[in-house]
């Protein structure tokens, strides 16, 4: 594919092998007039705001700043770093959600030579414990005064004692509990007052040497794995890792000379809507890392429950998300146009033109007016709730069902699918804008090597046949292992001379990008299918993969999937391990049950659980289980499921953070409703 051959040819100035520091430097210099960041008042009591050092916004709405006013920001909070005692060998744990102070405070760090570690906001007083012990944190950065006190109550069991902790919020120094702490009331700062410091001492000169102490292979971060199975690792990530993983995507998405000047992209004309969590992978690279150093605006969302309202104020260009956000907000877009038959059949309609323009090779005049209506009546109306400026979505974090990026892709709103690990920083491969397909993972980055091993597969996965199998991946944006564990890292690897002699190979090899022939393979545990065409397709993870008691594997995500876009399904987990057959546990959409029992005259219990006891509702999804069922083979269909009323969030430990299922939680948590699945066996 000519464009493949483009991307790899394609050189500017965001192109660079170098420090994360270096990298913000050098686009701040390039766009020092430009919007840089993007935030909303009423929402934090920013310690920033308060001592001057930026404008308030208006309760509501949003303010920004550019870049030549982020970049003083940063380099004092770099000051203030050193002066509190970070340096090279210090390790800054930032824990808090996203936010503006966020992503200055992660470059300042990196800047003062820290290497940064990051908690999730959700994290438990445990997971806390632990992700600034394993570590070695010395320093912690919070969000809030709720967040501080989290980290004051386990800092006295902590192996290593604090030397300071920041606070993005105002916070009163003097009414802490540091009982049983190592740390005084002059080592607790607000951002506000460490920018201070750093404004008094700040010397250009020295700041200059900080960033050039720090070298590309150096150690820029931990992030540890979200922990669907087991305690989580802290991945090891260089500034390379990092860095040579946004030159790979900016290549892939960047305005390059040889696309469409209409086609999209990302550059410095693009804005985001930031609101994943910074503290995983994705976001830190694609809407983070890659958008600052193209030069692009973010925003900030206030939260992921105002998505609606934030789209509206900061009308971003593109934005990266999980597949839960995009099936969230298809439910928004659907609920609103089933507020009455007549707007629920025009929404239906125009969805099936809408999808049937966009799988068309040649949709024809007929087609094309139909869509054009569709577009007038539904579609624009979309678009303009979602600011009416987005060019494309990016997709990561999970697999996103075909049938719902489909649907986006026929309202004119493209969802890019790609995939990664923590482990390669995060991504391997992304659909290109100008060649999106649909029910793909598209095809590596550049300088990104692959192989399946099909051998993880077996004689009963027949299904999964041809160039399918676990993935394995090298290149530069691979991380060398795990933050002291040896043994984790030895099995995550292997050697080249001891791969089957069937495996298949595509992508770059290592003479065409500057890499070792030696270099060990990461195993990502993933199974995939590379498709003829040289798209990869996501089928399951290796582990996750069920082995019915009669031998044969079954994937569960695909089946999962096909429920995303249902109006009567909210969630589906699929089981069936070491059975006989496949069943699912299955959180009904209330909402829509209850507008379909009302149009019918069915008068359904009030409770959610004694709804899902109802013979009627249970029916009604049936149907819906039926449909699905149509599309798999036999061994593969659901043949029970049991309706449960409690949605699965990460307020109640069955998501991850990215809003992955925890599979082994949700699994003791309905223990009693699996056990009646199987008992009649």
């Amino acid at each position: 594919m000519y464009w493949q051959e483009a991307e790899r040819e394609f050189a500017d100035d965001v192109v660079a092998r170098e420090t994360l520091p270096r990298t913000f430097e050098r686009s701040a210099e390039r766009n020092a007039d430009r919007s840089a960041q993007r935030y909303k008042g009423g929402v934090h009591d920013r310690s920033l705001v308060t001592e001057g050092v930026l404008p308030p916004a208006p309760d509501g709405e949003y303010a920004g700043i550019t870049y030549g006013e982020m970049r003083d920001v940063v380099r004092r909070l770099a000051a203030g770093f050193r002066e509190v005692g970070v340096d090279g060998d210090t390790r800054v744990a930032l824990y808090a959600k996203t936010r503006m102070e966020w992503a200055q405070t992660d470059f300042a760090a990196l800047a003062a030579g820290a290497v940064v570690t990051t908690v999730y906001a959700s994290s438990s007083p445990s997971q806390v414990r632990y992700l600034l012990e394993d570590p070695g944190a010395t320093v912690v950065v919070v969000e809030d005064r709720d967040l501080l006190d989290e980290v004051l109550a386990v800092a006295g069991d902590l192996s290593q004692d604090l030397d300071a902790v920041v606070s993005f919020d105002d916070v009163d120094a003097g009414g802490l509990d540091l009982d049983g702490v190592a740390l005084g009331a002059d080592d607790v700062y607000t951002l506000g007052e460490l920018h201070g410091l750093g404004a008094d001492a700040f010397d250009a000169a020295a700041y200059e040497g900080w960033i050039d102490a720090v070298g590309v292979d150096d150690l820029a971060s931990l992030i540890y794995t979200s922990g669907t199975t087991g305690k989580p690792k802290g991945v090891r990530l260089t500034h390379a890792n990092f860095r040579d993983n946004v030159t790979q995507c900016y290549r892939r998405f960047a305005d390059r000379p040889d696309r469409d000047p209409d086609a999209p992209g990302i550059s410095a004309e693009s804005t985001t809507l930031s609101f994943l969590p910074l503290a995983h992978v994705f976001e830190r690279m694609a809407g983070h890392y890659m958008m600052f150093a193209a030069g692009a605006t973010v925003g900030y969302a206030e939260s992921p429950d105002t998505l609606r309202e934030d789209f509206g104020l900061v009308r971003p260009t593109t934005v990266t998300s999980v597949p839960r956000v995009y099936e969230k907000l298809y439910d928004a877009i659907r609920e609103q146009a089933n507020e009455s038959p007549v707007k629920a059949r025009i929404f239906g309609w125009a969805v099936d033109v809408g999808r049937a323009h966009h799988e068309a090779d040649e949709p024809g005049a007929l087609l094309g007016a139909k869509r054009v209506v569709a577009d007038r009546l539904v579609f624009s109306s979309v678009r303009e709730a979602l600011g009416g400026e987005v060019d494309f979505f990016i997709s990561g974090g999970g697999s996103l069902s075909a049938e719902l990026c489909a649907l986006y892709h026929g309202m004119d709103l493209p969802i890019l699918e790609g995939y990664g690990l923590t482990e390669t920083a995060p991504v391997v491969s992304v659909n290109p804008p100008e060649d999106p397909r649909v029910g793909t993972i598209g095809p590596p980055v550049v300088d990104t090597e692959i192989a399946v091993d099909g051998t993880v597969v077996g004689e009963e996965g027949a299904d999964l046949a041809g160039d399918a199998g676990e993935l394995l991946v090298r290149g530069p944006q691979v991380t060398d292992g795990y933050w002291n564990r040896p043994e984790a890292t030895a099995e995550a690897f292997t050697d080249p001379d001891r791969l089957p002699e069937d495996v298949t190979l595509a992508g770059t090899p290592p003479e065409e990008r500057d890499g070792d022939p030696d270099e060990p393979w990461f195993r990502t545990g993933d199974i995939v299918h590379l498709r003829p065409d040289g798209y990869v397709a996501f089928r399951e993870r290796a582990k996750q993969l069920l082995v019915l008691s009669t031998g044969k594997n079954v994937a569960p995500g695909p089946i999962e999937d096909r429920f995303a876009a249902n109006e009567f399904v909210e969630q589906c987990v699929v089981l069936g391990d070491s059975q006989k057959f496949v069943s699912a546990l299955i959180v009904p959409n209330f909402e829509r049950v209850d507008a379909w029992a009302e149009t019918r005259g069915i008068d359904l219990p009030s409770g959610r659980a004694e709804a899902c006891r109802d013979d009627r509702v249970r029916e009604r999804v049936q149907e819906e289980v039926n449909r699905v069922n149509g599309e798999f083979e036999s061994y593969e269909r659901i043949k029970r499921f049991r309706l449960v009323e409690e949605e699965f969030t990460e307020a109640n430990d069955l998501l991850t953070p990215t809003m992955k299922k925890k599979r082994r939680n949700i699994l003791d948590r309905f223990s009693d409703e699996v056990e009646m699945i199987y008992a009649a066996e």
